[in-house]
């Protein structure tokens, strides 16, 4: 820490005997012709036309003495080799090129040519200081593979490793193609409240805050789906949103308390369309950014091609535990879950000992994407009762690697089962379960005026990047997630 602390005040002097001698250590802006990568790309036909480049980046390794001397410049494209020597730039600005640190941020313009080892090289004719770098950059120490200082100072990251910076600019291309995908269908992106009076959309426990001037209690929200719901009563057809949620759970690779979903609902259609949805869209954003279905995750290929396989929950467990959960009633099953070594509560419903041993026994064995259909009505409280088994809902998780990257139902549209739901729900939470949902009146009244059969789908975009980007942790995929504050040295 003390060598730190030296550098950085060599550094502040610097800047302080520039701004001397009428040097602006942090100048102006500059308009920059080329990326570095767009160099290198094009560096026959500007040989051949001898055209002069313009450059800003970041010094990223600096060599050289004399009168002389070679550098590497960094931008959002990647890097590329600079040459400079006095004869091109006068001794003034040789001699503060001289000075320049790595870290420090430059525009320069010249022609390009091809060193005798190979390398493409732009050949500086004159150059600007736009920003001094008043700390040192993390030394190559190892890559910059800190994981806590990574997470905690992701703009050193993304500066130390390309990788990184490769992850969010797939995340970013992800985002746009998923929105293409639906405005090209139809669908209307819509903002929903991120402040709630009651929270509701999912089993969450909600982070809670206090708005002053009402002098009231609110929720940030834990999901957007009842505000997009009203919105299909009240006449829109197809509607999405794309955003933050937040949830007051604990943290995991797989977990955030903050992360990014996308909920959307189409009207007159139910979770048959729903898996088609979901199977097309994740395919054709494969296709698009990678030119391929396949992408590989941790040395396993995963293949996003259509159909998906489907199983009922009854049919997984079976498969996987020999059980036969269809003919057995509520004590019969919390037995079998025993058997299974499964602990349920004493008093676990039929649909609660099914979901259990399925999350238990089921899921990690899930590696391609596959969709589980038919959940129990106690764990879907916003999902339309099956017709041929009232104990079961028309909703589907789609599975990957062992875990859930979309949940969707036929959104159960009957006030009346409603209202029964949620208070099934209101007993749980008295009974200690934080993440049971409240009553929501107004929603239930929204839905009095009625609600066309609707489908409904939620895809974890975080997870989803994950596993596209052979990312083992969601902190990889959060540009800056949550972390604890770290005490002061």
């Amino acid at each position: 820490m003390e060598k730190d602390h030296e550098l950085i005040n060599v550094r502040y002097e610097k800047a302080r005997d520039m701004e001397n001698r009428n040097i602006q250590p942090f100048g102006d802006k500059y308009s920059a012709t080329y990326y570095a990568q767009e160099v290198k790309d094009n560096y026959e036909q500007l040989l051949e036309t001898k055209e002069e480049v313009s450059l800003s980046g970041r010094i990223m390794a600096k060599r050289g003495h004399g009168k002389a001397g070679f550098a590497h410049i960094q931008d959002s494209s990647g890097q590329v080799q600079i040459y400079t020597r006095v004869d091109n730039v006068g001794e003034e600005d040789y001699e503060l090129y001289k000075e320049l640190d790595i870290g420090d941020i430059i525009a320069l313009k010249g022609p390009v040519f091809m060193t005798r080892k190979g390398e493409i090289t732009v050949e500086v004719k004159e150059f600007h200081l736009q920003s001094k770098s008043l700390r040192p950059l993390p030394e190559k120490w190892h890559g910059l593979k800190d994981v806590d200082l990574r997470y905690r100072k992701r703009y050193l990251d993304l500066i130390m490793n390309q990788d990184v910076k490769d992850t969010f600019v797939i995340r970013s291309k992800i985002i746009r193609e998923m929105r293409r995908y639906l405005d090209d269908r139809g669908f209307f992106e819509m903002e929903t409240p991120t402040l709630h009076t009651i929270p509701g959309g999912a089993n969450a426990r909600p982070f809670k805050t206090y708005h002053n001037a009402l002098e009231m209690k609110l929720y940030m929200r834990i999901a957007t789906e009842l505000h997009l719901k009203r919105l299909i009563v009240g006449g829109f057809d197809k509607v999405y949103e794309l955003g933050r949620i937040f949830r007051n759970e604990g943290i995991s690779t797989k977990h955030n308390p903050e992360f990014t979903s996308i909920e959307l609902y189409q009207s007159n259609s139910d979770y048959h369309d729903m898996m088609e949805l979901t199977e097309n869209m994740i395919y054709e954003i494969a296709n698009k950014i990678f030119g391929t279905p396949v992408v590989e995750y941790q040395g396993t290929n995963i293949d996003f091609t259509p159909p998906w396989p489907r199983k009922t929950m009854i049919d997984a467990v079976k498969e996987a535990t020999g059980i036969d959960f269809s003919e057995l009633n509520h004590e019969k099953a919390r037995e079998k879950a025993e058997q299974a070594g499964i602990e349920v509560e004493k008093d676990a419903t039929w649909g609660e000992a099914l979901n259990e041993i399925f999350e238990e026994k089921v899921e990690d064995s899930l590696v391609q994407p596959t969709f589980i259909l038919d959940y129990p009505v106690e764990v879907s409280p916003l999902a339309k009762r099956h017709e041929e088994d009232s104990r079961l809902t028309y909703r589907f998780e789609g599975f990957l690697w062992g875990s859930e990257i979309a949940n969707a139902f036929t959104e159960l549209n009957d006030p009346r089962d409603q209202r029964e739901r949620f208070e099934s729900q209101v007993e749980k939470r008295d009974a200690g379960d934080e993440e049971a949902h409240m009553m929501d009146e107004d929603f239930v009244e929204a839905l009095e005026y009625g609600m066309p059969p609707t489908g409904g789908l939620g895809i974890g975009i975080d997870r989803l990047v994950m596993f596209m980007t052979n990312s083992t942790s969601i902190r990889d995929v959060i540009l800056f997630p949550t972390m604890r504050p770290k005490q002061d040295e």
